[in-house]
C-alpha cells in the first residue's frame, strides 16, 4: 500500500510517520502532485497558522489538487480545518471540501485547548471498534462547528466537530498519532478503508 503524507511545510510529520511504521506500513513524504495522485491513501497533516499554510498550498498548486483526490484522504488538526470552507484564523478561505466554517474558541476557556478530551457521537468506519467517550489528544485554538458532516463530537466551551467525513475525505481535529493505542487504532481503521 502506498501511503503519502503531504509535505507542504506545515506538519508534525515525524510522529505520523512513526505511528504508521508501528502499524506495519511505510509512508513517503511528498509535495509532488503525481506521487500524491498515485497514492492508495493520503494524509494531510497540519500544525501552525492557517493563512500561511494556505499560502504554501497555493504556491505549490496543492490547493486545487487536494479537493480532486479520489482515494481516502485524512486531514489531521490544521489539515482538517483547511479542508473546511473558511477559518477565522487569519480570515482564511479553505479548500471547501467540508461545508462548515472554523471559529475561534471564546475567552470563556483557556486557549488553546491543549491535552486530552473525549470524543462521542461516533459515526463512520473510522471509529470501528472505538468506544464512545474515548480520550484523544488535542492542541487547537479554533474549531469546526458541528454540522451534517460531523462523525465525532467534543465539548470544550461548545460542542464542536472533532471529526468530519464527506465521501472519501476524513478529518480529525485530534491527533491520532499522539493519542496512544486508541489513536493508532483509528489511524489503522483509516488505512483499511477500501479505495473506491
Amino acid at each position: 500500500m502506498k501511503i503519502v503524507i503531504i509535505n507542504y511545510g506545515a506538519g508534525n510529520i515525524q510522529s505520523i510517520m512513526f505511528a504508521i511504521e508501528r502499524l506495519g506500513f511505510k509512508a513517503v513524504l511528498s509535495n509532488n502532485p503525481e506521487e500524491i495522485k498515485s497514492a492508495d491513501k493520503v494524509i494531510f497533516p497540519g500544525v501552525g497558522e492557517a493563512s500561511s499554510a494556505m499560502s504554501k498550498l497555493r504556491e505549490s498548486g496543492l490547493d486545487s489538487l487536494i479537493p480532486q483526490l479520489k482515494q481516502p484522504v485524512l486531514g489531521i488538526c490544521l489539515g482538517m480545518q483547511l479542508m473546511c470552507n473558511k477559518t477565522e484564523e487569519g480570515n482564511t478561505d479553505g479548500l471547501g471540501i467540508f461545508n462548515v466554517d472554523v471559529l475561534k474558541f471564546s475567552n470563556n476557556v483557556k486557549v488553546p485547548q491543549m491535552g486530552w478530551n473525549q470524543i462521542y457521537h461516533l459515526k463512520s468506519d473510522l471509529f470501528k471498534g472505538i468506544s464512545e467517550n474515548e480520550f484523544m489528544y488535542l492542541v487547537h485554538s479554533f474549531y469546526a462547528l458541528n454540522c451534517a458532516e460531523s462523525i465525532a463530537t467534543t465539548n470544550y466551551d461548545v460542542e464542536y466537530a472533532s471529526a468530519l467525513q464527506k465521501d472519501n475525505f476524513y478529518g480529525t481535529q485530534f491527533h491520532p498519532e499522539k493519542s496512544g493505542d486508541v489513536g493508532e487504532k483509528i489511524l489503522g481503521n483509516f488505512l483499511k478503508i477500501p479505495i473506491s
